[in-house]
């Protein structure tokens, strides 16, 4: 039964969903017109915002294209490819691929989201060299997995309220930083990560298609994409007839190695005295370095960069007009007040569950964490320190922590059914493919409306 629901709801969503850009295309109206109804802003001060908004994701947008390629360069290393042959052999079938893929994506998404991507590449892996599997599925199974980052270290609301002269303290909202131990090592916290691990797989094997036929990956590509040629043969082919001091730089394993070496001594000393400091610049640069070491020569990096910058462009410019979006809401004071207007009816009960919605629903307008809770960061905190004002220092603490995560728990849940992200698994799955969102969504779906009562009720009633 929830399988033909399933398929129901992917008909839907593949009837009515448009495209990733055209998404954002009706978001950036949308946005504009409730600017003008419900605030009082300038026509001209929403255009301004929505301009200086397009340019405040640059580096972001930069960071998500690096980390796409960089890791799709270490997936192409020989070693790598020996490692997914040997794991290949051992799973067998569809159903096998899919709850593989669920539980390490959960795992590794626990260090951070830009794991994903690595998710990504083994799972496009396995269905290149397993028949059967459904593949509009198993991207849905990627992407699933991938929501579990907002438990894990790279969570962005915890790890910002834990960071010296935040944006909330330099604005005297708060007086200190709020330790992690009230975030990330609380009980909701934990039992979210076991909820993801346990639910999330079973969630899905409930869900599994029952055929797919005409949705193997074989049966999609439209565009044959991946060179038979090795990258070694490849380099070796743009090799001059005759000894050349071109071709011995090009080839030098031991210029490549040296650079590798001096960037895992930096790597040693960035953890040695920053502690498990992992955020996007940090395993950008790790992810070059592994790159340098299992290509070994620069004329190999260089092929494995080049075949893994070949389908990045949704990233280049659909980033922009996300980012504009959020620039109208921070102009027009829109997320503040949403953000307010649903503050206005919570109680001590309802706090966190009314900081779970607002993440939800500001979410489909900014869908970045970090941008989300700049907006609605304010108004959330100020909420409850208005219900906790009779409350010691450390219950206060709590009640904060409990309502910024479930803000972020809202926030990456709706990511569900919002196709912003997808944009960090479509280059590698959608290599080569006929694939959009809509055809993706639909299987999302159930685990969406699944999460959301099972994450209301833990937000709401797990004991502080």
């Amino acid at each position: 039964m929830l399988t033909k629901l399933g398929q129901k709801f992917t008909d839907t969503f593949t009837r009515y969903m448009p495209s990733a850009y055209v998404f954002a295309l009706l978001l950036t109206l949308l946005s504009g017109l409730m600017a003008l109804i419900f605030t009082s802003t300038k026509p001209i001060t929403i255009l301004e915002g929505w301009y200086d908004g397009f340019w405040k994701l640059l580096s972001f947008g930069m960071q998500i294209v690096l980390i796409v390629i960089t890791a799709y360069s270490i997936a192409q290393a020989p070693p790598i490819k020996r490692g997914i042959n040997w794991l290949s052999k051992r799973i067998t079938t569809p159903i096998q691929v899919y709850l593989t893929i669920m539980v390490f994506g959960i795992l590794i998404s626990f260090i951070s989201f830009g794991m994903v991507v690595v998710t990504s590449i083994l799972a496009r892996e396995l269905a290149i060299r397993i028949k059967g599997v459904h593949y509009p599925f198993l991207v849905a199974c990627v992407y699933f997995s991938g929501n579990a980052w907002v438990c894990g270290l790279s969570s962005s609301v915890p790890l910002l309220l834990n960071t010296e002269n935040n944006f909330l303290i330099e604005s005297n909202i708060l007086s200190d930083t709020i330790s992690t131990s009230y975030s990330l090592g609380s009980t909701l916290n934990l039992l979210m990560i076991i909820l993801f691990l346990f639910v999330a797989p079973f969630i899905i094997w409930l869900l599994i298609p029952k055929s797919a036929n005409g949705k193997e990956l074989h049966n999609l590509i439209v565009e044959r994409t991946d060179s038979e040629a090795t990258i070694k043969s490849e380099a070796l082919s743009y090799k001059l007839p005759y000894k050349a001091l071109s071709d011995a730089l090009n080839n030098a394993g031991w210029l490549q190695i040296t650079i590798a070496l001096l960037g895992l001594v930096y790597i040693v000393y960035h953890f040695a005295t920053k502690g498990f400091d992992l955020n996007f610049n940090i395993m950008i640069f790790i992810f070059i370095i592994v790159g340098l070491f299992l290509h070994i020569t620069p004329m190999r990096y260089s092929i494995a960069m080049k075949r893994a910058s070949s389908n990045i462009s949704g990233i280049l410019f659909q980033y922009p007009f996300y980012a504009g979006i959020m620039g109208i809401m921070m102009a027009s004071g829109l997320g503040v007040k949403i953000s307010e207007v649903l503050a206005s009816v919570a109680t001590p009960n309802s706090y966190a569950f009314i900081s779970y919605i607002t993440g939800g629903i500001v979410n489909f307008a900014i869908p970045s964490a970090g941008g989300e809770f700049a907006v609605i960061g304010p108004s959330i905190i100020n909420m409850v320190q208005d219900l906790g004002i009779n409350m010691t220092s450390s219950e206060i603490n709590t009640m904060m922590a409990r309502a910024s995560m479930s803000v972020a728990y809202g926030e990456s849940l709706s990511n569900l059914l919002q196709p912003f992200f997808l944009l960090l698994v479509f280059p590698v799955m959608g290599k080569g493919i006929k694939i959009q969102a809509r055809d993706i969504v639909g299987y999302l779906f159930i685990p969406f409306v699944l999460f959301f009562i099972l994450q209301a009720l833990m937000v709401t009633y797990i004991p502080l």
